[in-house]
């Protein structure tokens, strides 16, 4: 038969279940921010494996072994409340949006790739050029500039401004 008090009754007293949860998502979230790279719009495998290292070494600093389903509620709730309160705050405030999502950096200034920016993000010159072609852009020689964003897209300005190009716009035979 069922145990329904300890199905449902917590173990463990419901302020360090919070408090565990507040810890961890900080923590991770400060690792996350400041120690991993962004890509270039992709996930690999290698991301997502840390990513799932990473929730099951969190996993019991969080839960510190809870056994009922209100406990695992509540550590679930706290970690999308701390989600929700960063996306706010980030929203609201300006200054703390600069802390929660990285600045965009440079990669072409004027046609010329910027090797040192590149390196910085871990961005391979075969990366840029593939994110380049999936934009319809054959050279970096077309490109004014090129950005990757805080959400490792990278975001790209052409030269022409995206107008037609004065190629041959007569209009011939029409009357």
């Amino acid at each position: 038969m069922f145990n329904w008090q300890e199905l449902f009754v917590p173990v463990h007293p419901i302020p360090e279940i919070i408090l565990r949860g507040t810890i961890t998502y900080i923590m991770l979230f400060l690792i996350l921010r400041f120690f991993l790279k962004r890509q270039s719009g992709v996930i690999g495998i290698a991301d997502l494996l840390v990513v799932v290292l990473i929730a099951d070494a969190a996993q019991n600093a969080m839960a510190s072994e809870y056994r009922s389903i209100t406990e695992g509620a509540i550590l679930v709730v706290t970690i999308v409340f701390w989600n929700y309160a960063v996306d706010w705050l980030g929203f609201r405030f300006p200054a703390f949006q600069r802390l929660t999502r990285p600045p965009p950096l440079l990669l072409i200034k004027d046609g010329e790739m910027l090797f040192r920016n590149m390196r910085q993000e871990m961005i391979t010159t075969e990366e840029l050029n593939s994110q380049l072609r999936q934009q319809g852009i054959e050279h970096c020689s077309e490109v004014k500039r090129a950005y990757i964003e805080g959400d490792g897209r990278i975001s790209i300005i052409r030269k022409d401004n995206g107008e037609p190009s004065q190629k041959n716009t007569s209009l011939k035979g029409i009357t």
